[in-house]
């Protein structure tokens, strides 16, 4: 099997996700882009809302990404920006830093001269529809100038049947990836339409997906990339760079790069009274107070319980003030 460089940077969790728009030409069906970010004009560096260009760098330097994916919607419907973040990350990062652009257009030769220089990989989407004349389509076309002019070239697309359809293709790219099809918010409609299930309870992979990519995924060139790899590989890998490189002395970094610690709110509603008792009881280093709560090693906060009259509880979440994943009261 032929992983392409932005797939090993991949399952290191060393890549950043740039999503750059929400708008997309087509309407796929598939599509499992939440509504949050559909039709919108947004920009997202992983889990990050991005307001100016200069986030999007401390995003990456808070991971100490090795490279970029720029998705969305569709990436080249906002070229400019995308050579923009690109040059930028380039320039900070230097040219190793390893960048990919998935596209759902067959990109003219203006739009690949336009990312020379600052995309390394490119990963087409070919719909559906045009699968069965693949070798005709404009994206082989495409496929074959980016080759020519320097870029790693792929196809990647999710698993559906008719995948066998695209084995003609093979020959003029150096990757095919496929991806578990996978159940979503905004796509549930239509997966029962089509009658599809869910494989099992625990994950959002649709029941005969493998089955469809099983001729496909029999050829060198061609990589499957299952929907639990995404959930327990992938992104853990990616939560654990963060939390090495932005926990705080006394936040626990768990197997699943989650972060853990205490928090105490005082019942009066405010730290000033706690504050000096806090102080002379832990090291410096095992806390932060803050005008209306006291944020502490979890172990610590289980042992001064009984002292303490306010709210006391454990928090587990994604590392860098991300999403909280559990909170249990002591």
């Amino acid at each position: 099997m032929t992983l392409s460089q932005g797939c090993i940077l991949c399952h290191q969790g060393a890549k950043m996700v740039l999503f750059v728009t929400g708008r997309c030409h087509r309407t796929c069906w598939y599509c499992p882009l939440s509504a949050e970010r559909k039709n919108t004009d947004t920009v997202w560096a992983n889990e990050h809302p991005v307001d100016i260009p200069a986030q999007i760098i401390e995003v990456a330097e808070s991971m100490s990404a090795l490279g970029t994916g720029v998705t969305g919607g569709e990436p080249l419907l906002v070229l400019d920006k995308v050579t923009e973040y690109c040059r930028m990350l380039k320039e900070h990062f230097g040219k190793e830093h390893q960048i990919h652009l998935y596209t759902a257009k067959a990109p003219t030769d203006e739009e690949l001269a336009a990312l020379q220089g600052l995309v390394d990989e490119v990963r087409l989407h070919p719909p559906r529809e045009c699968w069965e004349k693949i070798l005709e389509s404009d994206f082989l076309r495409s496929a074959k100038r980016a080759k020519e002019m320097g870029f790693d070239i792929g196809i990647e697309v999710p698993a559906l049947p008719g995948l066998e359809l695209l084995i003609p293709a093979l020959t003029h790219l150096d990757f095919l990836n496929i991806n578990e099809l996978e159940w979503g918010e905004s796509n549930a409609y239509a997966m029962r339409e089509r009658g599809y299930d869910l494989a099992d309870p625990l994950h959002n992979a649709i029941d005969g997906a493998k089955a469809w990519a099983e001729e496909l995924c029999r050829h060198e060139k061609v990589h499957w990339c299952s929907s639990g790899f995404k959930d327990s590989v992938q992104l853990r890998e990616r939560l654990k760079r963060i939390a090495q490189n932005t926990a705080r002395p006394f936040d626990e970094i768990t197997d699943d790069g989650t972060v853990v610690y205490g928090v105490f709110e005082p019942a009066s509603g405010s730290t000033d009274a706690v504050s000096p008792f806090i102080r002379e009881r832990l090291e410096p280093d095992s806390y932060e107070i803050h005008p209306e709560r006291v944020e502490m090693a979890w172990w610590l906060l289980e042992k001064l319980a009984d002292e303490l009259d306010g709210k006391k509880y454990v928090i587990e979440r994604y590392p860098n003030g991300g999403m909280v994943v559990e909170m249990t009261p002591l």
